[in-house]
């Protein structure tokens, strides 16, 4: 394989790879926890919605609902950087994405 041929392999892997952070970015994820808290997060990692059901809205329950909205957001985001290292391990062979 020439240079050439080499330069236009990595051109056409990078815009595969930002068209998939791109779909990623807008790709949607949710995470139920206990039944009373409900999150969804865009794979740009922007809060889209958090719901609370009406049932846990008792004061005697607010420490509880803090932690399961923490809980939520933190698995929201590691799930996020997982499917991100997928798309990068699936399209470069390699972690992290292209070295450039």
């Amino acid at each position: 394989m020439n240079f050439q041929q080499m330069m236009m392999q990595a051109q056409k892997l990078k815009r595969e790879l930002e068209k998939a952070e791109k779909e990623l970015k807008a790709k949607e994820f949710t995470v139920s926890k206990g039944g009373a808290v409900t999150i969804t997060m865009l794979g740009s990692k922007q809060l889209v919605s958090i719901d609370i059901d009406k049932d846990a809205l008792d004061p005697d329950n607010k420490e509880m609902i803090e932690d399961l909205i923490k809980m939520g957001i933190n698995e929201l985001v590691q799930t996020i950087d997982e499917e991100e290292e997928r798309i990068n391990s699936a399209l470069t062979g390699q972690k992290g994405g292209l070295p450039f």
